[in-house]
């Protein structure tokens, strides 16, 4: 079974910067994209980003768009999320996601069958 592990989250003041880190075990054969969630309270959760196994073709969404990279390291089974000119509204819990999912879905929650805890974001004004 995998298992997903997210850190480096805490609170940020406006225009700061934050990396949150997913660590992977277990299984990870099974992975093929991975991606970053968010859910603010209140709120759906939505696809932060989202990348394939291969490194290719990242997917950003657009409020992020320009100032979060995501990446991997491949020995350490590790995906981060770097985030910059943080603002209020990215205040969020934020998930790790991983699995397979097929075209069309590597955007949508319900294509993703593993999942981390959250590590919780909060951007100070």
């Amino acid at each position: 079974q995998v298992q997903l592990v997210e850190s480096g989250g805490g609170l940020v003041q406006a225009g700061g910067s934050v990396r949150l880190s997913c660590a992977a075990s277990g299984g990870t054969g099974r992975i093929l994209y991975t991606a970053w969630f968010r859910q603010a309270p209140g709120m759906e959760r939505e696809c932060v980003a989202a990348m394939a196994l291969s490194g290719s073709r990242p997917y950003y969404a657009d409020f992020v768009k320009g100032r979060s990279t995501i990446s991997r390291d491949v020995a350490k089974n590790t995906v981060y999320l770097q985030m910059n000119s943080l603002k209020p509204e990215d205040t969020a819990v934020y998930y790790c996601a991983a699995g397979a999912p097929p075209l069309g879905w590597r955007q949508k929650e319900a294509g993703y069958n593993f999942w981390g805890q959250g590590t919780q974001v909060t951007v100070s004004s």
